[in-house]
């Protein structure tokens, strides 16, 4: 975008409120989500079983950005012990997959999904059967639950069954997602059945909402109610699941169900600036996260504003080149994914970052008829191209670009932070910590700030916001170009953060996602 050539596209100042409660917040991409995580923390929930109530909503309010098909990671500071722990439930390549299976198309043409890999024919890899991984989120949220929360499975689950048996109600951000992809949801009559009934994107039009029919995930969704998480992997839910992916020709098959469990991880910490930061580590953002923050160096609240945002072009553009040449399921460290994030802090100082994906919007496209899944497309996480250090194999986890995080002061906790948007993810979540943990900004300034984007791509995105000054700062170095901060699509990622702060709960949503929220209970 040249400014001095063309107006900008959006014509407005947009901000949201930072919602400040006794009680707790819950910061989510949908506001209905959230107010049932707040409905969780009124009824003496804590912070886990508010975010586990919330993402299994979210499965319905937002079905294609996460639901029981995906996967994700989260990280949690318990305020009994003041310790940090993150739970890993990633997808990983089903065992019986085979890599030749995925042979590149002619010419050098890229894929046209979140990460540019070399494109493989039929983009067999990014949507259809046989872009499906083994899906982690049924098993990582009972475990998250059973290991810090304290109120019943079948509790935390209701609202997500009532508003699946309710239907997804439409409204025009779900008209606008749905369109955005109907190109390919028309290719899956299981998926177009649901989500464009008369083969078009369903329209709210006036006062009346159509509600789309979700009643095979509502059964699946009571059934894992009283049956536990088991039964999606061992039983009843893991059968149906298995003989819809046998009959549509995915990998998937009863066997890796079977075998899937999630895992405790160990955090990786740092010391910043008179605080402590949790990082996730393996397969995801959190290395590359470390590693660009050791390339920043110290910076303060004195640095110059174009400095600071030229040394974070650098040490970001660094750091993913090292990530994207070198990270992988055999390597040491760190990825990529479209994605909802949910934050929450309690009122006894407990805080969660968790974030779910299906990778893609709707995922692989393809919906389990039986159980009304709406199943991941993890194979496209991994470069389909042989012989390197994230390459296709079977049973391999992928890289992601998943960062949730936690950030304590003294060991006492201060805030979770995460964020949606594939490559985005990171930059997004880096800056935003550094504005409060270097720069000292308040969190109404930091969430509002505009940002740059790093993410592994041939340029330096530039909000215009920040100046000529910024841009010929960046551009010393760096290729840089303009890109507007947009509703959509979105180019400088979705952080959502929730925290403490002197016995008060704060939280913030994205402001540029208009149905993000940030809601707070006055009272347990």
């Amino acid at each position: 975008m040249s400014r001095s050539s063309s107006l900008p596209v959006e014509h407005w100042r947009v901000r949201k409120e930072i919602k400040h409660a006794k009680g707790g917040v819950v910061a989510a991409q949908n506001a209905r989500a959230a107010a049932v995580g707040v409905e969780i923390l009124a009824e003496g929930g804590n912070a886990m079983d508010a975010a586990v109530a919330t993402a299994m909503a979210l499965a319905v309010v937002e079905p294609w950005m996460s639901g029981l098909g995906g996967c994700g990671f989260l990280m949690t500071y318990e305020a009994k012990n003041g310790s940090v722990e993150a739970v890993d439930f990633g997808t990983a390549a089903p065992a019986d997959l085979d890599p030749s299976a995925f042979g590149l198309a002619e010419g050098a043409e890229k894929d046209a999904d979140l990460f540019g890999w070399e494109r493989v024919r039929d983009d067999r890899n990014v949507h259809g059967p046989l872009s499906i991984g083994v899906p982690g989120t049924v098993a990582g949220l009972a475990l998250a639950l059973e290991r810090f929360g304290r109120m019943p499975w079948k509790r935390v689950l209701e609202p997500a069954v009532a508003f699946a048996r309710e239907g997804h109600v439409v409204d025009w951000w779900s008209t606008l997602k749905i369109a955005g992809e109907a190109a390919t949801l028309c290719r899956y009559d299981d998926a177009a059945r649901v989500f464009l009934p008369d083969g078009l994107p369903p329209v709210a039009k006036g006062t009346a909402s159509p509600h789309l029919d979700l009643s095979p995930l509502a059964d699946t969704l009571e059934q894992l109610s009283r049956a536990g998480a088991p039964d999606f992997y061992k039983g009843d839910i893991a059968q149906s699941l298995a003989e819809d992916m046998n009959e549509a020709g995915a990998w998937l098959s009863s066997n890796d169900l079977n075998a899937y469990s999630a895992r405790l991880t160990e955090p990786h910490r740092l010391e910043r600036a008179g605080s402590e930061l949790y990082l996730l580590g393996g397969l995801t953002a959190g290395p590359t996260f470390a590693d660009a923050l050791s390339r920043l160096g110290p910076v303060g609240e004195e640095t110059p504003r174009v400095e600071y945002f030229g040394r974070c072009a650098r040490s970001l553009w660094d750091a993913y080149e090292h990530r994207l040449r070198y990270l992988g399921h055999d390597g040491d460290t760190a990825g990529q994914g479209s994605t909802t994030h949910l934050s929450v802090a309690d009122s006894e100082g407990n805080l969660v970052a968790l974030t779910n994906t299906l990778l893609s919007l709707f995922g692989s496209k393809v919906l389990s008829p039986r159980t009304g899944i709406m199943m991941n497309n993890g194979v496209m996480w991994f470069d389909p191209r042989p012989g390197g250090a994230n390459s296709l194999a079977p049973g391999a986890r992928p890289l992601c670009n998943i960062s949730p995080l936690i950030a304590t002061r003294g060991g006492a906790p201060w805030f979770a932070l995460g964020g949606s948007g594939g490559r985005r993810i990171l930059p997004a979540v880096f800056q935003v910590t550094s504005f409060l943990v270097d720069l000292g900004m308040r969190v109404e300034e930091a969430v509002h700030h505009p940002r740059i984007n790093v993410d592994g791509g041939g340029a330096v995105e530039v909000d215009p916001r920040l100046g000529e000054g910024v841009m010929a700062k960046i551009g010393e170095e760096l290729p840089a170009i303009w890109i507007e901060a947009l509703m959509t699509p979105n180019h400088y990622g979705n952080p959502l953060i929730a925290g403490c702060d002197a016995g008060t709960c704060f939280g913030a949503a994205q402001t540029f996602s208009p149905v993000s929220a940030a809601l707070g209970c006055e009272s347990r």
